[in-house]
């Protein structure tokens, strides 16, 4: 009534309130009113994780000393003066639904590399095909590389125009005879995660999948595109039907065929 806070009444216990305001204090509080001492309460406070302390030059060196010993390939990490160091890793494409590319455009020269010509900009033309599924592209990136510039440099390789934020990058890693998967947050660094997991992709591997959110944000597509959504999923539903169908169908064989032999069988 006095300082106009506002709450439920199952939340009441676990409220503190400072009450230093002229007048105000908890004899003139009801006792409908009156909050438990703060010292009684069981109030949850948000505590900040320390974070851990970035590595130092001398033990970027010793990893990736510790790296290059263990790499077969030419596929070497290399230390810069500033601290900062590069390498390469290689990102499994394992897209289940069409991406969006111009049409009519030719594949990106050498030339087109070296004067980062966008050539999607060249046309307002789009088309929409699959990529070859678990296709491998590999990538010459920095230390100070993150998770969206990745995403970004695989769509701009291949030319896919469509919206970054329709895909997320996943490390894979095997564990007791199963494969994990783990998304990435945009801001992390893939060079780091792969030079404390050293060169081999069983230990670790990355994988660019669409971004399953649970949240699907439809603003994002075009028309055509969930006009192509519903084709597609109207394929899969067909062939999931045709898929039971074809089990059963075989069983029914089985058991026609058993019922078949036990009948000239006695007992």
């Amino acid at each position: 009534s006095d300082c106009r806070y506002t709450c439920h009444q199952e939340c009441r216990s676990l409220i503190q309130l400072d009450c230093r305001r002229p007048g105000l204090c908890q004899s003139q509080l009801s006792p409908e009113s009156t909050l438990v001492p703060p010292s009684s309460q069981n109030v949850t406070q948000t505590v900040e994780e320390e974070k851990p302390k970035p590595p130092t030059v001398q033990e970027i060196k010793q990893k990736i000393e510790k790296y290059n010993a263990k790499v077969t390939n030419c596929l070497l990490m290399k230390l810069n003066d500033d601290g900062t160091y590069t390498g390469f890793i290689k990102v499994h494409l394992k897209l289940r639904r069409p991406v969006t590319v111009p049409a009519g455009i030719r594949p990106q020269s050498i030339y087109d590399a070296l004067k980062e010509v966008n050539l999607a900009e060249m046309t307002d033309k789009r088309t929409s095909f699959y990529l070859p599924l678990d296709a491998i592209k590999q990538l010459h990136i920095s230390s100070t590389t993150t998770v969206s510039e990745v995403i970004q440099g695989l769509l701009k390789k291949f030319m896919v125009v469509d919206n970054p934020q329709k895909f997320a990058l996943f490390k894979e890693m095997r564990k007791d005879g199963q494969v994990l998967f783990q998304k990435l947050p945009l801001t992390e660094y893939p060079l780091y995660l792969r030079l404390l997991a050293g060169p081999d992709t069983d230990v670790l591997s990355f994988v660019l999948k669409e971004n399953e959110t649970g949240e699907v944000e439809w603003d994002a597509f075009s028309i055509p595109e969930l006009q192509n959504f519903l084709m597609i999923l109207d394929k899969e539903e067909k062939d999931k039907i045709q898929q039971v169908h074809r089990k059963y169908e075989r069983f029914k064989q089985r058991l026609q065929q058993t019922l078949k032999e036990a009948r000239g069988k006695p007992g």
